[in-house]
C-alpha cells in the first residue's frame, strides 16, 4: 500500500474515533501545563491530575512554588514516578522561572530545553498545546502506535519517529495527530492486549503481523 494512501486511511480512522482527542491534563496557566508534563513522565495523567489538584491550589504562584520546601512538594507528588527527582525540578523550575524570566514562562524553545527535567518531548506538548508552534510530541503511546502502523521504523529512535510522522501529516494538523495518536494508543492500541480484532487497520498493523506468525507456529 502507497504511503499516502495507509496515511490516508490512518487520519480518517482516528477523526472516526476521537475526532475531538484533546490534552487530558489539568491546567489554568502556561506553567502550569509545562510542569504537568514534566510530571507525566513515566506515569499517567490521571496521576498527574491527581497530584497537581493539591500543588497548583496550595502553591498558586511560582514564587510561592520557589519558596517550597522539597519535602512539601515529595509528599504531594508522591503518587508518581521518580517524585524525589520530580520534587526538586519542581522547585528548580519555579526559582530559575522567578529568577531570570521575571515570573514568566518563556515561549522559546531553547530556553525550555534548558529548565530541569524539561526534554524536547515536553517542549513540543507545551508549544503545540499552547498555540505557540505545530509540533508532534512523541511519547510512549505516540512511538508505538507509529511503528505498529509502519509510519517509522521499530528501530527508530523517538527523533526519527516525531521527523517521519512531520513528513506524513500536514502541519496544520500536527497538534490534532499528536492528541489523536495518543488517545488511540492509550484506549485502543494498547501496549498490552491492544483490540485488533476490532481495529480497521489491522491489515497493515505490525502487531497483527507477529499474532499470525505465532499462530502460524502453533
Amino acid at each position: 500500500m502507497k504511503m499516502s494512501l495507509k496515511v490516508e486511511r490512518i487520519e480518517n480512522y482516528l477523526e472516526e474515533l476521537y475526532p475531538d482527542a484533546y490534552c487530558e491534563l489539568h491546567y489554568t496557566k502556561d506553567y502550569e501545563l509545562l510542569l504537568a508534563v514534566m510530571l507525566s513522565a513515566q506515569t499517567t495523567d490521571k496521576r498527574v491530575n491527581q497530584v497537581t489538584h493539591v500543588l497548583f491550589q496550595k502553591y498558586d504562584t511560582l514564587e510561592k512554588l520557589k519558596g517550597a520546601s522539597v519535602s512539601d512538594l515529595e509528599k504531594i507528588i508522591k503518587e508518581i514516578g521518580t517524585y524525589h527527582k520530580k520534587a526538586l525540578f519542581l522547585k528548580e523550575i519555579a526559582t530559575i522561572l522567578v529568577d531570570e524570566f521575571d515570573g514568566k514562562m518563556p515561549y522559546d524553545r531553547k530556553e525550555l530545553e534548558s529548565l530541569p527535567g524539561v526534554g524536547r518531548k515536553t517542549v513540543n506538548v507545551v508549544l503545540g498545546e499552547l498555540g505557540v508552534e505545530p509540533a508532534i510530541a512523541v511519547d510512549t503511546h505516540v512511538e508505538r502506535v507509529s511503528k505498529r502502523l509502519m509510519l517509522a521504523k521499530d528501530d527508530d529512535s523517538v527523533l526519527e519517529v516525531e521527523k517521519k510522522l512531520q513528513k506524513s501529516f500536514k502541519k496544520e494538523c500536527w497538534v490534532k495527530r499528536h492528541h489523536q495518536l495518543i488517545f488511540f494508543g492509550r484506549y485502543h492500541c494498547k501496549a498490552i492486549k491492544p483490540d485488533c480484532e476490532n481495529c480497521k487497520l489491522k491489515d497493515f498493523c505490525r502487531e497483527t503481523k507477529k499474532k499470525k506468525k505465532v499462530l502460524a507456529r502453533k
